[in-house]
Order: C-alpha cells, then sequence, then structure tokens
C-alpha cells in the first residue's frame, strides 16, 4: 500500500487562498500577522490586486492565478461564492489540505436542491468537486472583520473556537495548528457530514465562544431548513 499523505504542518506555511472577499482577505491579514506568508488569487486576475498586496506587504503577500495560488500554498483557503466552486481546478489541489468557508446563501447561490433538502453539506458539495483533495470546514461561522481581531494566546480563558469538520485526521490536524497560530482554538465536529451543525442561521453561527461554550452549542443545534 502507498504510504499515506504527508501533510505539511501550519507553522511558517505559505498560505494559498482563493477569493479575494472580505473572508479571504481577512484571513490573510491574521495569517501574515502570525508570520505565515500568502499567495492570493481570485476570478479577475492577478493584476486587479495590486492596491491588497500594496496593503498586505510585498514581503510577505502576492498576487497569482488561481491555479498557482493553488500550487503555491501549503494549505489552501476556498473563499467563494458557493455557486462558483464547480470552476475550481482540480488538479492543482489534488492532495492539498483545503479550508472550506462556504456558506450557502440562494440568494446569491440559486437554489441547490441538495442542500435545500439536507442531501449534503456545503463541504460536502466540495468535496464531491474537489476529491482527491483533503477538505476541511473552517471559517465559515466568524464575521470577517473578527477573523484578525479576536485571536489571543493559548489558554487565555476567553480564547476564541472555531468549529473544523473533515475526513482526514491528518489535514484537520494541519488547520487546527494553524488556527492556533492565529489565536483560535479548534472545535472537531467530526466528518465534513456534521458540518451542518455550524451553517448559517445555527446558534454557533456568528457568536464569539470558547470551545466550552461552543461544544455546548454545536451539541444541541437543530438542523436548519434551508430558506
Amino acid at each position: 500500500m502507498p504510504d499515506p499523505p504527508q501533510h505539511v504542518a501550519a507553522t511558517m506555511s505559505t498560505v494559498g487562498i482563493i477569493g479575494a472577499g472580505n473572508i479571504g482577505t481577512n484571513v490573510a491579514r491574521a495569517a501574515i500577522a502570525a508570520g505565515h506568508d500568502v499567495v492570493i488569487a481570485n476570478s479577475r486576475g492577478p493584476e486587479t490586486l495590486k492596491d491588497l498586496i500594496a496593503e498586505l506587504g510585498e514581503e510577505h503577500a502576492k498576487a497569482a492565478t488561481v491555479d498557482s495560488a493553488a500550487r503555491q500554498g501549503d494549505f489552501v483557503l476556498i473563499a467563494i461564492p458557493l455557486h462558483a466552486i464547480e470552476k475550481l481546478p482540480k488538479e492543482p489541489l489534488e492532495d492539498t489540505v483545503v479550508l472550506d468557508a462556504n456558506n450557502y446563501y440562494p440568494q446569491r447561490d440559486g437554489r441547490i436542491p441538495a442542500l435545500d433538502t439536507n442531501v449534503s453539506t456545503t463541504s460536502e458539495l466540495l468535496q464531491k468537486h474537489l476529491p482527491h483533495s483533503h477538505v476541511v470546514k473552517s471559517f465559515n461561522h466568524i464575521y470577517a472583520k473578527d477573523i484578525p481581531a479576536h485571536g489571543l494566546p493559548a489558554g487565555h480563558e476567553d480564547r476564541r473556537a472555531l468549529a473544523i469538520a473533515g475526513a482526514d485526521p491528518g489535514a484537520k490536524q494541519v488547520v487546527t495548528e494553524f488556527l492556533d497560530t492565529l489565536g483560535y482554538d479548534a472545535v472537531d465536529l467530526g466528518p465534513l457530514s456534521e458540518s451542518w451543525r455550524i451553517e448559517r442561521d445555527t446558534p454557533g453561527y456568528g457568536p464569539r465562544m470558547t470551545a466550552d461554550e461552543l461544544r455546548e452549542a454545536l451539541a444541541s443545534t437543530e438542523r436548519v431548513q434551508q430558506t
């Protein structure tokens, strides 16, 4: 049997970011502040990101095409509208830890029957599109502006927790370590099929919670009927 995939530890990593909206840019800010480098891509091309790169600092941030950001990142954040995930390239993201920050907004994404009927979660849809990637749900239930602002040192009594979910323990460990460098604890929901517990309109979606508070909220969460 082949050796299992060797995932890159999060310490001093290069973070690929596909999507330069609020989530992507604020994760970039937090990552750079924590000592990581970032490679950012959007759908309009690297030349449209000059102002953002200047703000972030060219020493630790650069713009790239989607394919290049996918290849250069030790792990890759997907922060694009859900309706656009089928445009993501598959081959550059093979055997890569992929952080999924998606939420379903029908007014933006159109109706998606698998989500309307709760047959699937948003992260399962991304995993289906990227069958050879290691998808981990993350960053979908924190307001973008809070990402660079809410981090606290490990052990702080008010340290905020963020939920993660995924099939690959090694991939989840990479994301847990990355969140720790940004100042967050990780609460593991289990597989992607359980990530509905932190999708929009659930108790954990938005509010700042410690790990214990988030676990308590997640345990009593009922599945939302998408409207």
